[in-house]
């Protein structure tokens, strides 16, 4: 296939101004997650405002992803490259896991895990399972039963986060099965939801690369969600995305449009970035914004209330990395005011040495956040003492 002069150009300047593929040391990773010691010597390193503190919750959770509480207080955490669901308990109420379950091994890419009645639904590429009555049997859990079979198998962008909507329907996205192309199957690059029994199947967003992250406003109930940028634009473009829906049906620009105003290099001669909806903030170029909550506990300063937390799961295709922390962005209403980081530490910034990479977030009832961390293989209590 012959390339235009104009194409060519295109893509010799977007790998000349992007950078060294800079992965984290995954070595390093093996070593402390295999040693709770290590891990809690890290701690020293995080960042937080005046007042807060941080703790190990639970360790020994390998490649630790989604999170989902239930209401007795289980926490069900999913994985990727492990292919395991795991429960996770604190019998004593000491704000420490007492108990680590593994209630599901074999799946492929089981990132997302939601809890409904009892049942504990979690994604597996092409399919959405659950394991009924789990609480009763989390030492010895039920088959995965079959909700939901028709999603693509490929595995690009495949694994998913799941969660419950205030509609009572489950949301699954479909990323784009690529770093950027132009796919004919309107389910790729999208938010789909369905019935409880996989009943009712829709696309209601479309035009979002990567979204592993979403939730929903405690006032309002509309969709909030993180979006992963492209590569190969270099260290700094495009910026990774915080997006808002107030309606279904929205397009997001991919692949046409990066951070509501950049025309994709490849694609973006073909529509104009004003026919989508822009992101309700820009985030860091490459930092890989995952999970998301709003903060509705307690515990925290009244200046966090109703405000997002965001885990940056931290750059690859970067020279000197960036995220790896959890970032706060503050709200009037439903436009961002500010965009800033709340726990830092998890990479040296002089050292380009990373030791954690953030994943998801999830609220205690006593107002505590807990961090997932698939490096260290880890849970984390961030708390507030004044």
């Amino acid at each position: 296939m012959k390339l235009s002069i104009t194409y060519t150009f295109l893509i010799l300047f977007a790998f000349a101004n992007c950078n060294s593929v800079n992965f984290p040391d995954k070595k390093a990773a093996k070593e402390i997650a295999a040693n709770p010691d290590v891990l809690q010597a890290h701690l020293k390193d995080i960042k937080l405002p005046d007042g807060f503190k941080i703790d190990i919750y639970a360790a020994n959770v390998p490649n630790a992803r989604a999170m989902s509480l239930s209401p007795s207080g289980t926490l069900f955490v999913g994985s990727m490259g492990e292919g395991k669901v795991y429960a996770v308990r604190d019998e004593d109420g000491d704000k420490k896991a007492d108990k680590v379950y593994t209630i599901a091994e074999g799946l492929k890419m089981p990132v997302g895990v939601a809890f409904r009645n009892g049942d504990l639904y979690v994604s597996a590429l092409s399919k959405i399972v659950k394991l009924e009555d789990i609480e009763n049997h989390l030492a010895d859990p039920p088959e995965p039963v079959v909700v939901y079979d028709k999603f693509p198998d490929k595995s690009h962008h495949g694994w998913k986060f799941i969660a419950f909507g205030p509609d009572g329907k489950l949301y699954v996205p479909v990323g784009a099965p690529c770093n950027i192309c132009e796919e004919e199957a309107p389910i790729f690059a999208s938010i789909t939801r369905m019935n409880p029994d996989g009943s009712g199947f829709e696309i209601v967003q479309h035009g979002i690369r990567n979204t592993v992250g979403f939730t929903w406003h405690p006032d309002n109930g509309e969709l909030w969600f993180t979006d992963n940028g492209r590569d190969w634009m270099g260290d700094d473009l495009p910026a990774c995305e915080l997006n808002h829906a107030a309606k279904d049906g929205l397009h997001f620009g991919y692949p046409y449009c990066h951070q509501g105003d950049l025309p994709d290099p490849r694609f973006g001669g073909k529509r104009s970035c004003d026919e989508f909806m822009p992101p309700a903030q820009k985030l860091g170029a490459h930092v890989a914004p995952l999970g998301l909550e709003f903060y509705t506990g307690s515990m925290f300063p009244e200046e966090y209330q109703k405000q997002i937390f965001i885990a940056e799961h931290g750059s690859w295709n970067r020279s000197k990395k960036s995220g790896y922390r959890i970032s706060l962005v503050r709200l009037e209403g439903n436009k961002a005011t500010s965009y800033e980081p709340f726990a830092s530490g998890w990479l040296n910034e002089e050292s380009d040495e990373v030791w954690g990479r953030p994943v998801d977030v999830e609220l205690l009832p006593d107002g505590s956040m807990l961090v997932s961390d698939d490096f260290a293989g880890a849970i984390y209590r961030i708390y507030y003492e004044g």
